[in-house]
C-alpha cells in the first residue's frame, strides 16, 4: 500500500464517487416499471434494487478486466492524473443528463472519459480501439435492439397466454413476478455496472505498480466498489425513475414483467462475456418494446427522441470534457486542484437547480409536467340555449 500516493486516494475516492451517481442514476434500470405498475413501492424497490447490486458486485469481474486491461493500453504510461480526468468528466454527465431526466449512459460517459483524456494524455496509441470496437460500440447498437426485440416478443406471448384470464388474477399474478424480474436486473446490474468502478481503480493501482499488469481487481476494492453503487441506488434518481417509468410509456404489469425479464437475460449474458454495454439503453430499449408489444402499441417519441439523442452525445461529450480536463490536470498540482474546483462547483450547481423543482419518492409516478395533454374541445355553453343535461364545469374536468 506504499504506493498510494495522495493524489492515487483522491483517484479512488472519485472512482467511487462516480460509482454513486452511476447507482442513483440507473435506480431506474430495475425500478422504473415496478414502481409505474405498483408492483412495488418506492422505497421499497430501491432498498432491493440497493442489495441485489451489492450482491451483484461479486458474482463476476470479466468487465472489470475489460476496463483496467482492455480499453487501454496499460503499457502506455497511463498515470492516475488521466484517470481522474476521465472521472471528473463522466461524473459531469452524469449529473447533467440526471438533472435533465435523462437516462443516458453511464458506462458510456465513463468510455468515454476514459478515451478522451488517455488520448490527451498519452496520444492515440494508449486507446486499444479495437476493443473499443467490439466490446463499446457494437454491443451500444445492438443491445438495446436485441432487449427490445426480446421486450417486444414476451410482452406479445405475455398477452397472448393470459387473454383469457381474470383480469384482477393476471395483474396480481404479473405484479408478483417483477418482484423477481426486477430483482434480477438489479443482480444483473451489479455484475456489469459495479464492475467498472473495479476496473477504473484496478488501473490506477497497476498505473503507479501497486499492481502488476493484468491483475484482477483485490477484494476491497470489489466491496468497497459494490458498497458505493448500492448506496447510490438507495438514494433513488428519481427524475430518471419517472421518465423511464412514466415518460415513454404507459406500462401495465404483464409488459412490466416481460420487460425486464428480457433485459435480464441480455445484461447477464453481455456481462459473462466481458461486453461493457449500457444496462440503461438495454433497460430503455426492453421499455421500449414492451410499450410497442402492448394490446395499443404506444410510445412517446419526444421522449424517444430526446433519449436516443443524449446516448449518441454521451461518449464524445465526456470524451471532449476529460480531455479538456486531462490537459489542465498534467500542468501539476494546481491543474489537479482546478480541475477538482471545478468538479465540485459544478456537481454542486446542478444539485442546487435540482432542489428548485424536486422529485421524490413521493411524486414520481406524477408525470402532469412532463406529458402533454391534449387542449380540450371548445363547447358552447350558451345558458339560454344549453340543454338540460349539458355537463357542468365539474363534471368537465373530472371527464378530462
Amino acid at each position: 500500500m506504499e504506493h498510494i500516493s495522495f493524489l492515487v486516494a483522491v483517484v479512488i475516492i472519485t472512482a467511487l464517487a462516480f460509482d454513486f451517481t452511476n447507482g442513483f442514476h440507473d435506480t431506474a434500470n430495475a425500478s422504473a416499471t415496478a414502481i409505474a405498475t405498483g408492483a412495488l413501492r418506492p422505497k421499497v424497490a430501491v432498498t432491493i434494487a440497493a442489495a441485489l447490486n451489492f450482491a451483484g458486485a461479486f458474482l463476476s469481474v470479466k468487465v472489470a478486466t475489460t476496463i483496467s486491461g482492455g480499453i487501454v493500453n496499460e503499457k502506455a504510461g497511463i498515470h492516475p492524473e488521466i484517470i481522474f480526468a476521465a472521472l471528473v468528466g463522466a461524473i459531469l454527465w452524469n449529473l447533467l443528463t440526471w438533472l435533465r431526466g435523462l437516462p443516458s449512459s453511464s458506462s458510456h460517459a465513463l468510455y468515454g472519459g476514459l478515451i478522451g483524456a488517455t488520448i490527451v494524455g498519452v496520444g492515440m496509441n494508449g486507446v486499444n480501439f479495437d476493443t473499443v470496437t467490439t466490446k463499446i460500440i457494437i454491443p451500444a447498437v445492438a443491445s438495446p435492439v436485441v432487449a427490445g426485440l426480446a421486450s417486444w416478443g414476451a410482452t406479445k406471448l405475455a398477452y397472448a397466454i393470459t387473454r383469457k384470464g381474470n383480469d384482477a388474477a393476471t395483474t396480481k399474478g404479473f405484479k408478483t413476478g417483477q418482484i423477481f424480474s426486477s430483482s434480477l436486473i438489479s443482480l444483473a446490474h451489479g455484475t456489469n455496472d459495479a464492475q467498472k468502478t473495479m476496473g477504473i481503480i484496478t488501473l490506477t493501482l497497476v498505473s503507479v505498480g501497486a499492481l502488476p499488469k493484468g491483475a484482477l481487481p483485490p477484494t476491497w476494492v470489489i466491496v468497497s466498489a459494490g458498497a458505493a453503487i448500492a448506496l447510490g441506488t438507495y438514494m433513488g434518481g428519481w427524475r430518471i425513475i419517472r421518465s423511464m417509468g412514466k415518460g415513454l410509456a404507459d406500462i401495465q404489469p404483464p409488459q412490466g414483467f416481460a420487460s425486464e425479464s428480457a433485459v435480464s437475460t441480455v445484461i447477464l449474458t453481455s456481462s459473462h462475456m466481458g461486453f461493457g454495454l449500457s444496462t440503461t439503453q438495454v433497460c430503455t430499449g426492453g421499455i421500449m418494446g414492451a410499450g410497442l408489444g402492448g394490446p395499443k402499441p404506444e410510445l412517446r417519441w419526444s421522449m424517444v427522441r430526446r433519449m436516443v439523442y443524449t446516448w449518441g452525445l454521451t461518449l464524445p461529450a465526456a470524451a471532449l470534457v476529460s480531455g479538456g480536463a486531462a490537459l489542465v490536470a498534467q500542468q501539476g498540482t494546481w491543474g489537479v486542484a482546478l480541475v477538482g474546483a471545478v468538479l465540485v462547483a459544478g456537481s454542486g450547481a446542478m444539485w442546487m437547480i435540482s432542489r428548485r423543482q424536486p422529485v421524490s419518492a413521493d411524486n414520481v409516478n406524477d408525470v402532469s409536467d412532463v406529458t402533454p395533454v391534449e387542449a380540450p374541445v371548445p363547447v358552447d355553453v350558451n345558458p339560454a340555449v344549453a340543454p338540460a343535461n349539458a355537463p357542468t364545469p365539474a363534471s368537465t374536468t373530472v371527464a378530462a
